[in-house]
């Protein structure tokens, strides 16, 4: 088996806004920290963090007014880092009300070095960049640093750096390249930090930030994924009120799961629809419906679209309009369907925050198109509720669980929607279909077998636009190329190539070589996320 590195183009572009309110903090008696997001592609992260420490977490662009701030009632807020520099002409900068100390701030990265230049310090180019481990001398262990040492190792990854603190801001600690690694003016309650305590390189940088949320927010430890769900389920049914919804039913947990708390909250003015765009993995259409039917109680409209897909992409062999062309497709079946219910307003879908993020935001740049995000249509008959926008996968499960979701359906593998259409590159044809599916059942075999379907991500199988040479028989053949794909992850917004056993990897390649005519050549994909994304498309 040849191992190659997978290379992506990633053009910066900027996608659609979303089209969902966001969520209303006066829903929940539940304290709210606010991260506002300068354009960090991993800002999520350090909501997530604030979450996995039981604080409900928001993220609003960087520019939202401090009074609509003020309106969500937040117990702090938390800058972002992001791309800019301070200094130079059209940096995003956020509104300067929110440094006057009506409530807690920490800024990190980009945020403590705008939190440093709108209050009269200086931020400029570093002498010495840091980026990668670097080691971190605390000068000052009381509020962000109670409880660590002294001397520790933290994550860096800055070009600029804050050269003098504003006045009233105490420096509480350095790098050897760094003077003012973080800072704070107490009496206002704003908190800089240089380096990234979201990141797992930093490996005690959560209690920096509980730090902040409970001694300086004063943030009590109540959000769960259960307080999670009440808030929804209200959310829900006040926005549907009397009227009916759809749900876009994949069969994966983040669908199945929207449907669930969707049902829970509205009941039958809920049906789901299943569509079989002839796209899915190897029995899996059957398997979907059989598992929906012996798991829920609610409407289920099972909608065979193989042939209309395939031909709305006959002929596409850019990803971006594979993508556009599917969300389209999707639209279109759900009008045909919410036609045959009577007047339908609201359409549910599972989408995820790393779906949402590289589709593109104000704030971040378009990395590909996800078919329920920037795939749809710019004019729909539906308004989209989306309660798990601002969540992970792993969140999302725990959701599920909470539902009571088979455990079959809960640890499915992250599945696109646009389904093996990105995982045939090229032009999409029953043919090619035929042998990605067949070749992805190998993947998924072997895997299941040696028992690492739970210890990995995501484990698939890509076909290529490419033939190589082989010889099969004593004779010469000219085939097919797949490369296997395996990767762990924690949340899918960062990812590493699994490590698999050498005789696991010979398997796959003899098996899928064998048992899959027409394919000659197997080779498995040794990059990690950044700089390649999951899928190839």
């Amino acid at each position: 088996m040849t191992r190659v590195a997978s290379r992506q183009s990633l053009a910066p572009q900027v996608g659609h806004e979303a089209r969902t309110p966001r969520p209303d903090a006066h829903s929940s008696d539940v304290d709210t920290v606010i991260v506002l997001d300068f354009g960090a592609q991993y800002a999520q992260l350090i909501a997530r963090r604030v979450r996995e420490s039981k604080v409900r977490s928001l993220i609003l662009p960087y520019d939202t007014p401090f009074n609509e701030l003020l309106g969500l009632r937040p117990k702090g807020l938390i800058l972002s880092g992001g791309p800019a520099s301070v200094y130079e002409s059209g940096a995003p900068r956020c509104d300067p009300r929110i440094f006057s100390g009506h409530v807690p701030a920490l800024g990190i990265c980009y945020g403590m070095q705008l939190m440093a230049h709108e209050l009269g310090g200086r931020t400029s180019a570093a002498g010495q960049r840091e980026y990668g481990r670097t080691r971190l001398f605390v000068d000052d262990r009381a509020d962000l640093f109670a409880g660590l040492e002294a001397r520790l190792m933290c994550w860096m990854s800055h070009g600029d750096s804050v050269v003098a603190p504003p006045e009233g801001f105490a420096v509480l600690a350095r790098t050897d390249h760094n003077p003012v690694a973080a800072m704070a003016n107490r009496r206002l309650q704003q908190f800089g930090v240089q380096f990234h305590p979201e990141v797992t390189h930093t490996p005690w940088g959560t209690q920096v930030l509980q730090n902040f949320l409970y001694n300086v927010c004063g943030c009590r430890p109540q959000w769960t994924m259960a307080s999670f769900i009440e808030t929804q389920v209200a959310a829900i049914r006040h926005t549907v009120g009397a009227g009916r919804a759809i749900c876009a039913l994949s069969g994966g947990v983040d669908s199945a799961a929207a449907a669930a708390l969707a049902h829970r909250a509205i009941g039958d003015q809920l049906t789901c629809i299943f569509v079989d765009h002839g796209l899915l993995r190897q029995g899996e259409p059957e398997q979907v419906i059989q598992t929906f039917r012996d798991s829920f109680q609610m409407p289920l409209a099972h909608v065979d679209a193989r042939d209309r897909f395939l031909g709305r992409l006959a002929g596409i062999v850019e990803p971006e309009e594979k993508r556009r062309a599917i969300g389209e497709e999707f639209i279109a079946v759900f009008n045909e369907e919410a036609r045959k219910l009577g007047r339908v307003e609201f359409l549910v879908q599972g989408t995820l925050y790393p779906d949402v993020i590289e589709s593109g935001t104000r704030t971040a740049a378009r990395i590909k198109t996800h078919h329920n995000v920037g795939g749809l249509p710019a004019q729909m008959q539906f308004r989209l509720i989306e309660p798990f926008r601002e969540l992970f996968k792993d969140e999302v499960r725990e959701v599920a669980r909470h539902l009571d979701l088979p455990d079959e359906m809960v640890w499915r593998h992250p599945f696109p929607g646009p389904g093996l259409a990105i995982r045939v590159l090229g032009e999409v044809s029953a043919d090619r279909l035929t042998l990605a599916r067949s070749a992805d059942a190998i993947v998924v075999d072997e895997l299941r077998t040696a028992g690492l379907m739970r210890k990995v991500w995501q484990a698939f199988a890509v076909l290529l636009p490419v033939n190589s040479v082989g010889v099969m028989g004593d004779a010469r053949t000219y085939g097919h190329t797949v490369v296997v794909r395996v990767v762990t992850s924690e949340d899918g917004m960062t990812a590493d190539w699994a490590r698999l056993p050498d005789e696991l990897l010979e398997r796959l390649a003899n098996r899928i070589t064998r048992e899959v005519p027409g394919i000659t050549r197997v080779a498995y994909d040794i990059t990690s996320k950044p700089p390649a994304t999951i899928e190839w498309e």
